[in-house]
């Protein structure tokens, strides 16, 4: 705005005198010297008039560098642990997570999201409350989705079970909009594209992390696969029809053979061992 205040204004007026001047001293001036003293006066007006435009351009230019937004920070973290081993990790928020034997967990922490995708075995997951960024968790084909709460989440090769220790889950199948909230003291489990109605079950008494497991309906082959966890001797996935044998009950994980041998006696199996794997076999 100042250089175009500054400038001299070409008046309509002092073009004329200007013209009767260069008439007296040098004649009368024709028609196309008279045409190029206008073309003169329009080009001076038009380029200080442009020049705060182009100065103002030049700014919200600089502006535009200078103020850029950059790209809220992502924070990936990968944990896992071997058969045998467990282990509990604090996040960046304060959120814990403690991990069963034979378990991969990615966490994704950026701006807006937390997020995590359980890749193989059980963790359990205390959640700090935080209304701007839900924890939404994938395990298999189910997603869990939580503010502030504290819940399980197993994954094995048939199903994705959740058990809900202290607020609610919002628990869905992926691919589908139809899932079901467990709340705490509830358990449900996604087989198959459904997640199964929640029942309640006992969130005092002692889980995994104590070396117990509830069965509750499970199938032999998933039980299996949680043993397996424990490390120590290797057990072999049994075939069908026993690996889809359902068992019911509470047991300690710490000695897998005799929990197996135990079940064995009911169900019509026997344990055999051989070069450091255990083996169901249906009894002939």
């Amino acid at each position: 705005m100042t250089a175009a205040s500054s400038a001299p204004s070409v008046s309509e007026a002092a073009l004329a005198d200007a013209l009767q001047t260069a008439a007296k001293r040098c004649g009368r001036l024709s028609d196309e010297q008279v045409r190029s003293l206008r073309r003169r006066r329009r080009s001076a007006i038009a380029a200080v008039a442009t020049a705060p435009v182009a100065i103002a351009l030049l700014f919200v230019g600089a502006g535009s560098f200078v103020g850029k937004p950059t790209a809220a920070p992502v924070s990936t973290r990968m944990f896992a642990t071997r058969a045998g081993e467990r282990t509990t990790v604090t996040l960046a928020d304060g959120s814990t997570v403690s991990l069963n034997g034979a378990t991969r967990l990615r966490i994704v922490y950026a701006d807006r999201q937390r997020r995590a995708e359980l890749l193989a075995g059980q963790a359990f997951f205390d959640v700090q409350h935080d209304v701007s960024r839900p924890f939404v968790v994938r395990a298999g084909a189910s997603e869990t989705r939580v503010l502030g709460t504290a819940f399980d989440l197993d994954l094995t090769r048939t199903q994705v079970a959740l058990a809900v220790y202290r607020g609610a889950v919002g628990f869905d199948p992926v691919g589908t909009p139809r899932g079901v909230v467990v709340r705490a003291g509830y358990r449900s489990a996604v087989r198959g594209g459904v997640a199964a109605a929640p029942t309640r079950f006992d969130p005092v008494l002692p889980d995994w992390r104590k070396g117990w497991i509830d069965t509750a309906g499970m199938r032999l082959d998933d039980l299996v696969e949680i043993l397996d966890r424990q490390g120590g001797v290797r057990i072999a996935r049994p075939a069908e029809p026993l690996a889809s044998t359902t068992v019911f009950g509470r047991f300690r994980t710490d000695h897998p053979d005799r929990l197996l041998n135990a079940i064995g006696s009911g169900f019509g199996f026997t344990v055999i061992q051989r070069q450091g794997t255990l083996t169901l076999e249906t009894a002939h």
